[in-house]
């Protein structure tokens, strides 16, 4: 069980992000959602993957970044929050910190998807599944939510074909 505060806007968002994933997934991309969130509350930009293309950047978190930058003020994007399906990569954690984005809200864990694949025998990607708060230890964050964690397996096991695995 989390140690964090799981709130009703957290249960929307994150439920968001795990139906990009799955919209992702089911155009052929990895399953990954994501949904930037302004100070009150509000949906300001919302992605899914789109690696599928060769364009290994295209990650959710990643655009968002890119979008928040060219759309909000720096005190907007402080006080921002971006909820996803999983936790961001080091390319994500880094572009989130540098364009000064707030706080981070994800479904499940690097490590998660880490134990996965290995269980799995999926070889690990071309980049360390560093934790974001090493990359970017100021940004504040709260995850993984297991309410979210069956589901998320479920997506990425579909992914990489692995059967016999159902979300609860």
């Amino acid at each position: 069980m989390t140690d964090f505060e799981f709130s009703a806007q957290d249960q929307q968002f994150l439920q968001q992000c795990v139906d990009l994933a799955e919209e992702a997934l089911d155009n052929g991309d990895e399953p990954f959602g994501s949904v930037l969130v302004d100070a009150d509350g509000v949906e300001q930009f919302a992605d899914r993957n789109r690696v599928s293309g060769g364009d290994h950047t295209r990650h959710p978190e990643f655009e968002i970044a890119r979008w928040a930058a060219n759309h909000l003020t720096v005190e907007q994007r402080m006080t921002a929050t971006v909820y996803t399906s999983g936790e961001h990569c080091p390319m994500c954690a880094a572009a989130h910190a540098w364009v000064g984005l707030g706080s981070i809200v994800y479904a499940s864990s690097g490590a998660d998807l880490t134990r996965w694949l290995q269980e799995w025998d999926i070889p690990p990607g071309p980049v360390a599944p560093l934790p974001i708060t090493t990359v970017a230890p100021n940004v504040a964050v709260r995850g993984p939510f297991p309410e979210f964690s069956e589901r998320i397996r479920t997506l990425q096991a579909r992914f990489y074909g692995i059967t016999g695995i159902d979300a609860s």
